[in-house]
């Protein structure tokens, strides 16, 4: 299938593209986006691939489905687009940012630069149709997915993973944990964060001292 994704990311992840899985996905996407509004736009469904390549990824922060109301989703997981307000849990990590690191409040919450920099902003469902959360979550994106964060986890060392919530943090067992650095905290969601177990966990900083302590260029959060 001629897939449409940075081509370091095709070359990794070769053999999906024409298991019966993935074909049934693209005809299940093709007509979801056909019939219903979906989210990203098309053109954008593998933003996070696109934009940092496999040679280049240094973080990997994994969120569950894309946002749902108009012109929020981008393809980047925790991400919206310049000039809209900052989703709840968008503002919780940019918080915990500015006590983490004193990084004042950005005045967007569009973060293709981070993705730039080596963060792989990854979804587990890559789409999602308009207002109906997890909507998309059975048509097959977790099978791909989890094949990329598997590439990743045979095939790098020295990674950052940072898995919010319950649901990210049930993909850790695919992590090598002797290679990488595995940070695992609550989700930054409100109802979450709020419990506990969010703020104070010094992530970003965590983050980029091990990134510093492997010779690696830390992020500009």
């Amino acid at each position: 299938m001629n897939v449409q994704i940075e081509p370091s990311w095709k070359q990794q992840l070769t053999g999906e593209f024409d298991k019966p899985y993935f074909v049934g996905l693209t005809t299940a996407v093709r007509g979801e986006y056909s019939q219903f509004t979906c989210y990203p736009p098309g053109r954008l469904i593998f933003n996070a691939f696109n934009l940092t390549p496999f040679d280049r990824v240094k973080v990997v922060i994994i969120g569950q489905d894309p946002y749902h109301e108009p012109g929020q989703a981008h393809g980047l997981s925790f991400s919206v687009q310049d000039g809209v307000t900052f989703p709840p849990s968008l503002q919780n990590i940019f918080k915990e940012i500015e006590q983490d690191l004193g990084t004042p409040m950005p005045a967007t919450g569009n973060l293709t630069r981070w993705a730039e920099q080596g963060v792989l902003l990854l979804n587990a469902t890559l789409t999602v149709r308009a207002h109906q959360a997890n909507s998309h979550a059975t048509l097959g994106w977790q099978q791909f997915t989890d094949a990329a964060i598997q590439a990743l986890a045979s095939r790098r060392d020295h990674l950052v993973y940072m898995l919010w919530g319950g649901y990210a943090r049930g993909k850790a067992y695919m992590i090598p944990k002797d290679r990488n650095l595995v940070l695992e905290s609550v989700h930054p969601s409100p109802l979450s964060a709020n419990r506990g177990g969010w703020f104070g966990q010094h992530q970003f900083s965590r983050c980029n001292a091990y990134l510093k302590a492997n010779g690696i260029e830390p992020i500009k959060w």
